[in-house]
């Protein structure tokens, strides 16, 4: 059996595997999302886009629906939830252990689809910069 180990937060992932455990944990991929980490400035123009309203000859400005960070922040969940997809899909874990903090682990969890049946278990703490041996403090006992 195969278990995948993801900590996650924002801008940064890690995934981990390991087969038992017993067994050490192995890093098998690193992602990046550097745009999480840039200034909401950076990721908007100046000024919101206007619009005619329906009736009348009014113009009004056009709100954003996502705040940028959190736009970021949906589209890295989203990465990763492919790359966990594929993962699935090509029977390369049966079980999954997902590690983030709070808010992320909430979006993270809107982008589940069909990997949720293999999700064993979450830790709603920020894991990225663990070693291996920290993690495992983390992970219950008998995955």
């Amino acid at each position: 059996m195969t278990i995948w180990i993801l900590t996650a937060d924002t801008s940064r992932a890690r995934l981990f595997a390991t087969k038992s455990s017993g067994s050490a944990l192995e890093e098998l991929e690193g992602f990046e999302h550097a745009e999480s980490r840039l200034h909401d400035r950076d990721l908007t123009s100046d000024l919101p886009g206007r619009a005619f309203d329906s009736q009348g000859s009014g113009r009004h400005a056009m709100e954003q629906r996502v705040d940028p960070k959190d736009g970021q922040a949906i589209r890295f969940a989203a990465q990763l939830a492919a790359y966990l997809e594929d993962g699935r899909v090509n029977h390369r874990y049966d079980k999954l252990y997902v590690a983030a903090p709070p808010a992320f682990l909430g979006v993270l969890r809107d982008h589940y689809g069909q990997i949720a049946p293999l999700v064993a278990g979450e830790i709603d703490k920020h894991l990225t910069q663990c070693t291996p041996a920290e993690l495992r403090a983390y992970l219950p006992l008998s995955l």
